[in-house]
């Protein structure tokens, strides 16, 4: 699905700048001139990615899995141990994929953003192509920006259904670039399509022999044991076992053209597996993603390791683009915040990798994680929500809703690791032993810390400070103000958190006020909700509302904040008041209501949000959700789409009629 379209402003903007990348492109030619390699020497480079799916491989020790290719591809590759996504949510860490940049650093990490990019920044298929390599991809770009179609252009020869290195385009012994995604792994065929679908389109292609049975399915803690529970895990597995076939053909069309010997195959996905607690989560269940290479005879010179033996190597997807430009001696542009970890560019490996978690679809969030070797640390910036937050894409799986009403049916009798999921709220810091902990089921901050555990606690939340720092995450502004100094500014936000406009977001304050929720005194925490700047605000307001939620004379100090200039505090104020108090309920709900029919969606949808999660108290709005329903639910545009699962959500709790949602193959 295309990006939404962002005011005329913004497309100015969004034109002007493409016009000066274009121009900063055709300086770049004289990349030409300095390739390193002959065309014999360099390599062929193949990625097949696939979707939503974690280390559920043979090769990473799950015996449940039927995946004889990649576990054979293995066995000639190097196996790396500690590969990481960007984000647990498929466009933003293709952001940071085409880029070599971090998406938080690039206003990208909200699920379908729509901002532009800084016009020197490329996508870096593009430097292949200009030192002779012929590029494709095939299928999928999704790289949540509104310069989508001139990272589009720069980057591919082919990005089509069926693009690879066979196109007629391509010349006779040309070095390629090829990308081939892999979608029977995601979200929509494990969780989502009906089960005549899965049937029908992925389990069909399978031999009875490589059909799992429900009864042996591995469930993890967090999972209740059920019927439904292990019927979504054994049909997840079973896409996995159709995807591996995919990748045998893949290898075998490589084998035909007499190619294998001459190319270098990555395989990864693109981030955790779709499933509940996994997808959308900081943990490494949603993060942590298989990584095979495999080095032809030609080339082993540049494998860290022998064929069949592993890297213990922290690998982000950072890493990925300035990598394969290493492999290609190809320079790697100053803008790649990534580290490359193959060919003679490689660096030093890095002691931390970061995480990001923000708006997904409808559902806001904002949290940050930090992985080393040993320790996993989660900082919840908003940690009255919970982890497992009601979405209607995801809850169409059968396994979600069990889960769900598990939990509302078994309440006092969930484990910890289930309620640390379902439960309505989360701590503001997690950390974890990986090694002790693989699953992350035991919050180390629970109990008492070592003296060991504590050094390494504040050597994480140091490591945070730092790179969110370095990378300059934009994230804690957010997206109205954001768009706001965009349209004001006529700049995009990486170019304003370099100081290239006159007037800029205050990142560092930004970043000081999120930092005290969970933390902040309660005369600390007034006084951001009080502060100058509407992003200080916005935290002042969060911090509070976790730490003194059912403070009603707090409320009544804050009154005056759902006349906010800034759209975002007076919402997120009102909500709070709605959902407390009796006695400016009407009022706050009032609040919403006016902004339920705001021009921009990013705008509207933060107050549809808020009014689905009061349910019952924000019935007086049922009209107003109703004609927003109407207008959205068949319209065009994420921003649509988002405000048509909220309002609908809502609709359903009070009990009124709506269209069900058809993701299935033919949809």
């Amino acid at each position: 699905m295309p990006p939404s379209p962002l005011p005329p402003s913004v497309r100015t903007v969004r034109f002007r700048l493409r016009v000066e990348a274009a121009l900063a492109l055709s300086l770049s030619l004289l990349f030409a001139l300095c390739a390193p390699l002959r065309a014999a020497e360099r390599p062929n480079v193949l990625w097949i990615t696939a979707e939503d799916m974690s280390l559920t491989l043979g090769c990473y020790g799950d015996a449940y899995a039927k995946t004889p290719v990649l576990d054979a591809l293995a066995k000639e590759s190097v196996r790396y141990t500690a590969a990481f996504a960007a984000a647990p949510v498929c466009s933003p860490s293709r952001s940071t994929l085409i880029t070599g940049m971090w998406a938080p650093s690039l206003g990208t990490s909200q699920m379908r953003s729509t901002f532009p990019l800084p016009p020197e920044v490329h996508g870096f298929p593009s430097y292949l192509r200009e030192t002779g390599y012929f590029a494709t991809n095939q299928v999928k770009t999704d790289y949540n920006t509104s310069d989508e179609p001139r990272l589009v252009a720069e980057s591919w020869d082919d990005s089509s259904a069926t693009a690879d290195w066979r196109a007629a385009e391509r010349a006779a012994g040309q070095p390629f670039f090829s990308v081939i995604n892999l979608m029977t792994t995601h979200q929509s065929r494990t969780m989502v399509w009906t089960d005549a679908e899965f049937r029908s389109e992925i389990q069909s292609r399978l031999e009875p022999s490589q059909i799992h049975d429900p009864a042996a399915a591995p469930v993890p803690p967090y999972y209740p044991d059920t019927e439904p529970v292990r019927r979504g895990l054994a049909r997840f597995y079973d896409c996995v076992a159709a995807m591996d076939a995919e990748v045998g053909a893949i290898l075998s069309k490589l084998e035909e053209d007499g190619l294998a010997d001459d190319t270098i195959v990555f395989f990864y996905s693109d981030h955790g597996s779709g499933m509940p607690r996994h997808k959308r989560l900081l943990h490494d269940s949603g993060l942590q993603v298989p990584l095979l290479v495999r080095f032809p005879e030609k080339f082993r010179h540049l494998a860290p390791v022998a064929p069949g033996e592993t890297v213990d190597r922290l690998v982000t997807f950072a890493d990925l683009p300035p990598t394969v430009l290493s492999l290609a001696g190809v320079p790697i542009p100053e803008f790649v915040q990534g580290q490359a970890f193959l060919g003679p560019e490689a660096g030093d490996e890095a002691e931390f990798v970061y995480g990001f978690r923000d708006r997904v679809d409808e559902v806001f969030d904002l949290a940050r994680s930090v992985r080393s070797s040993d320790y996993l640390y989660i900082r919840n910036h908003m940690p009255h929500l919970s982890w497992g937050q009601r979405s209607v894409y995801s809850d169409l799986g059968e396994i979600q809703r069990e889960m769900f009403r598990y939990a509302e049916e078994n309440a006092d009798a969930l484990t910890g690791p289930q309620r640390a999921y379902l439960g309505p709220t989360r701590p503001p810091e997690e950390f974890y032993d990986v090694a002790a902990d693989p699953m992350q089921l035991h919050n180390l901050l629970d109990g008492g810390l070592s003296p060991e555990q504590s050094a390494a606690l504040e050597a994480h939340r140091a490591a945070y400070a730092g790179m969110r720092e370095e990378l300059l995450d934009l994230a804690f502004v957010p997206e109205p103000i954001l768009v706001d100094f965009v349209i004001e500014e006529e700049q995009t936000p990486r170019d304003m958190a370099l100081g290239r406009s006159d007037h800029r977001p205050d990142l560092h304050a930004a970043w000081a006020a999120a930092d005290l929720v969970g933390k902040g005194s309660r005369e600390e925490l007034l006084a951001l909700a009080r502060d100058g700047d509407p992003a200080v605000r916005y935290w002042g307001l969060i911090g509070l509302r976790h730490a003194y939620h059912r403070d009603e004379a707090l409320l009544e100090e804050l009154y005056d904040s759902m006349d906010d200039i800034s759209a975002t505090v007076r919402i997120e104020a009102a909500a709070w008041m709605a959902e407390v108090s009796d006695r400016h309920r009407d009022e706050a709900v009032q609040v919403l209501g006016r902004e339920l029919v705001a021009d921009h969606w990013w705008v509207a949808l933060r107050a549809c949000r808020a009014v689905e999660m009061l349910g019952i108290k924000a019935r007086a709005l049922l009209p107003v959700m109703e004609t927003l329903y109407a207008r959205h639910r068949h319209a065009g545009g994420d921003g649509s789409l988002y405000l048509a699962f909220s309002a609908g959500a809502f609709l359903q709790a009070m009990g009124m009629p709506t269209e069900p949602w058809d993701f299935g193959p033919g949809s």
